[in-house]
């Protein structure tokens, strides 16, 4: 008997399809999405309309070919055009298909393999993308294409009847013109991104808006260059800010009561939130002799900010909040930045709080976390702070100098012991501060001041970090870990050449410990290579960054270290805080299905943390050069910050500026570029400019838009003693004369 017909699966909701589509690695296209639901011909024709009206409602993407992709997301193989070049050498693309403007993707290129030609801003290639974040991709070239058509990102204006764009990328000669039709309506003063077009060959190049971005109002507006320059998300959607808007007050329930106990923030005069209360009292315990408790309690955004809901999506895309000299682009709206995750005095607010407590050495004895409610007793700065420790108290610290101030030093003083005996690098770095004034113009740069109540506060939270990571250990949870690895060996090489110039001898092949860095410095201490052995050194280490899988903090000289003490504006420690809570059974806001393997979001965060330090960095250098635009022509003493083949980068003693003196301007002679000694050295005049050199310099070029100083070395400004040796570079600067292939016999050392 023949057997009836098989009827076809039904056909599967549109909520269905989605979700094969969006959790399906690899490619997805109409045949993959038949197969899987055993789809009849009919039911072919179907899906075909159905993909069409999923795709034109935005809650699809059609990749290359008839492949498909979730709303937001780039499909496994696409086409992009390399766009920039990070801090790190990296290269940045972008897809040539994304119409998007709320969420920007960020694309590492992954280095090309050997014999292929190397990419450069401008070339379409089509390539391989494996997810390593939320919106971060890591990109492998499968071939190149074309050379796409390069952008420029700048100010549109208008010049005797002419539309120009004047870049803000410092490494750009020239405007470009822009033809009539080519404007997208924008007006004068706005910042643009343009395409650059084939234009004439004489002349100024030429290029078509293809995106309007912001009103730029000089001064007061110029991080917004920063911003879109590195892609920094910093508009939260409608769903963010009602959710943020929509918080209230978290009820004591089961947390621990802790207002009564006199907690005080401590931060900067210009700090914008405040995440961390801090308290000691010398503990009681017989049996921990000069010992102290300690309190680091941090505001509770976990309670507020749950997995998979929009305030997460957000907080994870942005990874971190990032911080210019006139606002702030935070990682959480600011009803919750500013308002309940912000430990205001007086109100009470939730906390997640580590009991610490250490021993007379400042060695952590024990720890526990609990989930509580405090209420701030004051919000303190550091100046206050150390001017009460100084016997200077004011209004605000008058009353509290011996009961809070006092027990929080005298717990210092033995964290302080512990950092000295496990011997943690000990860089002092100049922080340099952009003073703003009322009217939104810079009215000083100034190197911010380190005081002891600084120290105390870093060491207060390394204590809770360290405490933090060793508790998600205890109890195998997951745990992003803040990393920081020992120099590579070629770096450790370097060093040791560098080094062996100034008679200090440093093994190649030992395993490098940070008190053999810490020894090397003390020997510089209040000598004239002081800064120029501390930068060499600094420029020695690995770069820190999160993972989940745990090597230790090199320059803290830790075995585990991981972020507890800021989840308002890192979402690594949100992390850490919702694995606390679900390991220790502290009720609602931990982990949740929703969260990231923990490897991807380690790079992704990391990634987001390079790039909001390239952000910032270049707002100072724009503020910067605002600040100095008016004294052309004027002398400063300098440092030698950085020695290229470009010639000397060079930091201003006045106001920590940095500035370009190019090798053009340097005297007239062929000068010898040394990498490892970071010397340049005029093969007939006998000048060695070299790291850490003082001299002065003459302010030439000042430009706020771009953030260049472009400075010239003044009078008879130069390296004493005999010329050092190194290896010749491309002649940018000849000595007068001189022709080309005639050239100074190099002097160099060889490498091995």
């Amino acid at each position: 008997m023949a057997k009836p017909p098989k009827s076809p699966a039904p056909f599967p909701s549109r909520e269905k399809i989605l979700e094969f589509i969006q959790n399906t690695p690899g490619n997805v296209g109409k045949r993959e999405i038949v197969r899987a639901f055993h789809l009849d011909s009919e039911q072919k024709r179907e899906l075909k309309k159905l993909l069409r009206e999923l795709t034109l409602h935005g809650s699809l993407q059609k990749g290359r070919g008839r492949n498909y992709t979730g709303p937001g997301e780039l499909p496994e193989v696409t086409i992009l055009d390399i766009a920039a070049i990070d801090d790190d050498g990296e290269l940045i693309a972008r897809p040539v298909n994304w119409n998007d403007a709320k969420t920007r993707p960020l694309i590492i290129m992954a280095p090309e393999r050997r014999g292929q030609p190397a990419l450069g801003i401008g070339d379409r290639v089509l390539a391989r993308l494996t997810k390593i974040g939320e919106h971060n991709y890591k990109a492998k070239t499968i071939r190149r294409i074309a050379a796409a058509p390069p952008t420029v990102l700048g100010i549109f204006d208008m010049i005797d009847g002419s539309a120009r764009i004047r870049p803000t990328d410092k490494r750009a000669r020239s405007d470009f013109i822009v033809q009539v039709g080519d404007e997208m309506h924008a007006q004068p003063g706005e910042l643009v991104r343009a395409e650059v077009t084939s234009g004439r060959r004489l002349g100024l190049r030429q290029a078509k808006v293809i995106e309007r971005l912001d009103k730029f109002a000089g001064t007061k507006a110029i991080s917004l260059i920063s911003i879109h320059e590195h892609g920094i998300p910093d508009r939260f959607s409608n769903d963010t800010v009602a959710a943020a808007e929509a918080a209230g007050p978290a009820p004591l329930d089961k947390r621990v009561d802790l207002r009564d106990l006199p907690l005080v923030t401590i931060d900067g005069a210009d700090a914008r939130d405040f995440d961390d209360a801090v308290w000691a009292e010398p503990d009681p315990d017989p049996e921990n002799t000069d010992g102290w408790h300690m309190i680091v309690a941090i505001a509770d955004v976990s309670w507020y900010v749950r997995p998979g809901q929009p305030l997460d999506r957000e907080a994870r895309e942005r990874g971190n909040s990032v911080y210019f000299p006139d606002r702030v682009v935070p990682m959480l709206p600011e009803a919750l930045s500013n308002g309940w995750c912000s430990l205001v005095p007086k109100e009470d607010r939730p906390c997640m709080a580590a009991h610490l407590w250490i021993d007379a050495q400042g060695r952590l004895k024990k720890h526990v976390f609990v989930r509580g409610l405090i209420r701030s007793a004051a919000r303190l700065t550091y100046e206050q702070v150390q001017a009460a420790r100084d016997g200077h108290p004011d209004d605000a610290t008058d009353t509290l100098t011996e009961a809070v101030i006092a027990p929080l030093y005298g717990a210092f003083d033995a964290l302080l012991t512990y950092r000295n005996q496990r011997q943690a690098l000990e860089l002092e770095l100049p922080e340099k501060q952009v003073v703003i004034g009322e009217d939104g113009s810079v009215t000083a740069i100034t190197e911010r001041e380190r005081l002891d109540s600084h120290k105390l506060i870093e060491e207060f939270m390394i204590t809770a970090n360290v405490a933090a990571a060793e508790t998600l250990e205890r109890l195998r949870q997951p745990c992003m870990y803040r990393i920081h690895d020992r120099p590579s060996m070629e770096k450790i090489q370097a060093l040791s050449e560098f080094l062996d110039s100034l008679g200090i001898r440093f093994a190649r092949g030992q395993i490098a410990k940070p008190m053999q860095f810490n020894g090397i410095l003390n020997q510089f201490e209040d000598k004239p290579e002081a800064h120029m052995v501390s930068q060499v050194i600094l420029r020695s280490q690995a770069q820190a960054e999160y993972n989940p899988a745990n090597i230790g903090h090199f320059g803290l000289a830790l075995r585990r270290y991981a972020h507890f003490t800021s989840p308002i504006r890192r979402y690594a420690d949100l992390v850490v805080h919702r694995a606390l809570i679900t390991g220790l059974g502290l009720g609602a806001g931990g982990l949740g299905k929703h969260d990231e393997d923990f490897n991807e979001l380690g790079q992704h965060l990391s990634v987001a943390e390079r790039r909001a330090a390239a952000a910032e960095r270049s707002a100072i250098d724009r503020f910067t050069a605002d600040f100095l635009a008016d004294r052309i022509g004027a002398t400063f003493g300098a440092r030698v910050n950085g020695v290229t083949r470009a010639g000397l980068f060079v930091t201003l003693l006045e106001t920590g500026a940095d500035g370009l003196v190019p090798i053009r301007t340097l005297p007239d002679d062929y000068y010898v570029h040394d990498d490892q000694l970071h010397t340049l050295t005029g093969s007939e005049n006998g000048l060695v400019f070299k790291l850490g050199q003082t001299l002065d310099v003459t302010l030439m070029e000042a430009k706020p838009l771009t953030g260049g100083l472009i400075l010239t070395v003044a009078g008879e400004s130069s390296a004493a003693g005999a010329p050092a040796r190194g290896k010749a570079h491309k002649p940018r600067h000849m000595a007068k004369g001189q022709k080309r292939g005639n050239k100074p016999k190099k002097s160099g050392r060889r490498r091995r």
